[in-house]
């Protein structure tokens, strides 16, 4: 009996130490593969133009002031310079005149660039169907909002003039103030038309403004008899007014003018 009992644990003990034998040489398990990483495929690009520097309104380009860079080439802004379709744009554009203004890097609009061969700097920037007119304006700014105005400002014109019918009748002197346009460019002040890079215009007896056909009938025929101020406008309320000048010559009459006589402004309408 005692025989049996230590053959049977000596059966035990060798399978247990087959067991642990087996486990211990088990080899293993081979590690799991590492997820592949797909790159997305590469962007198709494009060469379009940008400015290298700011360029003002009125700047006119050098080839040092433009630049080829990458784009994608599917993207949906129009009216940029590819060089697919205009590889020799950067000496096609030398010389051109920049009626607006681009920020360092942003790419040039076509529409914004003007090429003239023979023309000169302010017919160059005018916008089509638009005169340049000059109106005389006091060197001290009394007339310009205290030499605040600027090129590519937006202003109203203002006319103030004598009323010689009231002073007929006896009451003595009595001047009339009348909007007779809105919301026109700036082209220039004296002989500068640079909006950027200085302190407030001072000098120049001149202000020139863009205008229709009609406003600049309108001026010239005002500017015989009274006075002409500019009136700045703010950058906001003139950019709501998209499409430009706006002329009001006719209509103001229909909401009356302002007649100031001893002092004391009056509101007269119209008829």
């Amino acid at each position: 009996m005692k025989r049996a009992r230590l053959i049977s644990l000596g059966f035990v003990a060798v399978c247990g130490l087959a067991a642990i034998y087996l486990v211990l040489d088990k080899p293993e398990p081979a590690p799991a593969p590492a997820p592949v990483v797909i790159a997305p495929p590469p962007v198709p690009k494009d060469q379009i133009l940008v400015a290298t520097h700011e360029l003002n309104f009125g700047s006119v380009i050098q080839p040092a002031d433009v630049n080829w860079q990458d784009w994608p080439k599917d993207s949906p802004i129009q009216g940029v310079i590819r060089k697919v379709e205009r590889p020799n744009a950067i000496e096609e554009v030398k010389e051109s005149v920049v009626r607006g203004s681009f920020l360092a890097g942003e790419p040039l609009r076509a529409e914004r660039l003007f090429k003239g061969a023979s023309s000169g700097f302010l017919s160059a920037v005018l916008a089509p169907g638009y005169r340049a007119v000059a109106i005389n304006i006091e060197g001290s700014g009394a007339t310009t909002a205290g030499n605040f105005v600027l090129p590519n400002d937006r202003v109203d014109v203002v006319h103030i003039y004598r009323d010689d019918d009231a002073a007929k009748s006896g009451a003595g002197d009595a001047f009339v103030s009348e909007t007779l346009v809105t919301n026109v460019r700036v082209l220039a002040i004296g002989q500068n038309a640079n909006d950027k890079g200085g302190p407030p215009t001072t000098g120049g007896s001149t202000a020139t403004l863009e205008l229709d056909p009609y406003q600049a009938e309108t001026i010239i025929l005002a500017q015989r008899v009274g006075q002409l101020s500019l009136i700045l406008r703010s950058m906001q309320d003139s950019a709501k007014q998209a499409g430009g000048s706006v002329s009001v010559a006719s209509q103001t009459r229909d909401r009356g003018v302002t007649i100031v006589r001893a002092g004391i402004a009056t509101q007269s309408r119209g008829k």
